[in-house]
């Protein structure tokens, strides 16, 4: 595999679980959301050029919204300062408002209906959408993270899933504004077939992403797994 596009791709077992929030999305589901979420975002003007900021919360929306925008070939900076550089900012609906974008920048809010009808809201839009997605034109070269290529970040993260089962249960607990918690907090758990844990699921997790203590028995440093 060289690029998120193929991870995307190979997420077609109904029976296995790949991401863990207040419910259990299975990997084809992912996938079609994903494909959705990504079809929803080029309706917003997001390409290769035009680049996708999400506020550091870990929540599906927030992972759906990083591998659709990666599938446009978009920069995606997680937990922009105030100013935002990007033709996108995403998160919950509550936050949005605080932060200033350039002109012509859309809102992606999830969670609460924005009162704003400019405001994308994720719930509805994403959901009329299609799930078939066209074939992605991205490389290995791709900016996927700001200094991060496609192929820096799934080589990474293969790195990390050769110590993965499928069985694993991998718990988000660092910050995703750091490549590492990207790499071995997302990417990897989907690559190696295991499972991406956030913080409101109640199945216990086997491995924790972390740059602190952690109840798991086994724990990742993002620096660790940060791609070189």
């Amino acid at each position: 595999m060289e690029t998120l596009a193929d991870v995307v791709a190979a997420l077609d077992d109904p029976d296995r679980p790949a991401i863990r929030a207040e419910r259990v999305h299975d990997a084809r589901e992912t996938r079609s959301k994903v494909y959705k979420t990504g079809n929803a975002l080029r309706h917003r003007g997001v390409r290769e050029d035009a680049g996708v900021a999400v506020l550091d919360v870990p929540e599906p929306a927030a992972l759906h919204t990083f591998l659709g925008a990666a599938l446009l070939g978009a920069t995606v900076t997680f937990g922009p300062g105030f100013v935002v550089d990007a033709r996108v900012l995403a998160g919950p609906t509550g936050q949005l408002g605080e932060y200033d974008l350039p002109t012509g920048g859309q809102r992606v809010g999830w969670g609460a209906p924005p009162a704003d009808p400019s405001w994308m809201y994720f719930e509805r839009d994403v959901w009329s959408e299609n799930p078939a997605f066209p074939q992605p034109s991205v490389t290995a070269e791709t900016e996927l993270l700001p200094g991060v290529t496609h192929g820096e970040a799934v080589a990474a993260a293969e790195s990390v899933a050769t110590d993965l089962e499928e069985d694993d249960v991998v718990a988000l607990r660092a910050p995703l504004s750091h490549p590492g918690t990207v790499v071995a907090g997302v990417v990897a758990p989907l690559l190696a077939g295991a499972s991406v844990s956030l913080p409101s699921a109640t199945t216990d997790a086997t491995v924790a992403v972390t740059d602190g203590d952690a109840p798991e028995p086994r724990q990742i440093a993002p620096d660790d797994a940060a791609p070189e």
